[in-house]
């Protein structure tokens, strides 16, 4: 028997903590393992408990969920932390992924949308609500780092647009060096010049590009 995903659950209200917690425990490959009301409480669980992936949202008490992401990522990096919230302005959703967020979802998805992002994070790749993206686009067209999404791509090379698809996808540097016969260094070199070049800073928002993009979608 498959050994189940354990996660915890950080929300400060109750009602909906508790509504979350029986809507994923329906799911056979999930383990609900905790849930608390803080973020706080949420860097000490992670510790202690060390779940697969922490859900979490960002306006709590005692310290908010973007504070405690940065804690949890610090002391292991390897936890998979997925923000559920009402808030989709551009600055909350760049401080979340810049310090460090595998997805960000809102709260007024479906309960099929939750799922499947949860399992797309679960499985190594980042999950933006539809809406997300559109943010980071959004933000990126008029954040006066080009005239506009398109001449950064055309900066592409082809090469670069391939490695661009693969890392949206969620594979490592190893998986991309072995994919197009390549070395890991030069998948690295890679990643540095697309970032340089679309002038973004982790793979969340390279994935936000890419599907801008066509090149994958949320499914």
């Amino acid at each position: 028997m498959r050994k189940k995903y354990r996660l915890l659950i950080v929300e400060d209200h109750t009602l909906l903590r508790d509504g979350l917690s029986t809507m994923i425990a329906a799911d056979p490959e999930l383990e609900i393992i905790g849930g608390v009301d803080n973020g706080l409480d949420a860097v000490r669980q992670a510790v202690a408990l060390k779940p697969d992936l922490i859900l979490m949202d960002i306006n709590m008490p005692v310290m908010n969920g973007t504070e405690a992401l940065m804690e949890i990522k610090k002391r292991n990096p390897r936890i998979k932390v997925m923000m559920l919230t009402a808030h989709k302005a551009e600055e909350y959703i760049r401080d979340c992924l810049l310090a460090g967020a595998d997805g960000y979802v809102l709260k007024h998805a479906t309960r099929d949308e939750l799922l499947a992002a949860i399992h797309k994070v679960l499985r190594g790749k980042t999950y933006l609500s539809p809406e997300v993206s559109e943010q980071i686009v959004s933000g990126y067209m008029g954040s006066g780092n080009g005239s506009s999404t398109q001449s950064a791509w055309e900066t592409l090379s082809t090469r670069e647009r391939e490695v661009l698809k693969l890392v949206a996808e969620g594979n490592t540097n190893k998986n991309i060096s072995i994919l197009i016969c390549i070395s890991i260094k030069t998948v690295e070199k890679h990643r540095s010049n697309l970032m340089k070049k679309l002038n973004v800073h982790n793979s969340a928002a390279l994935t936000a590009f890419a599907i801008e993009k066509g090149l994958l979608t949320q499914g």
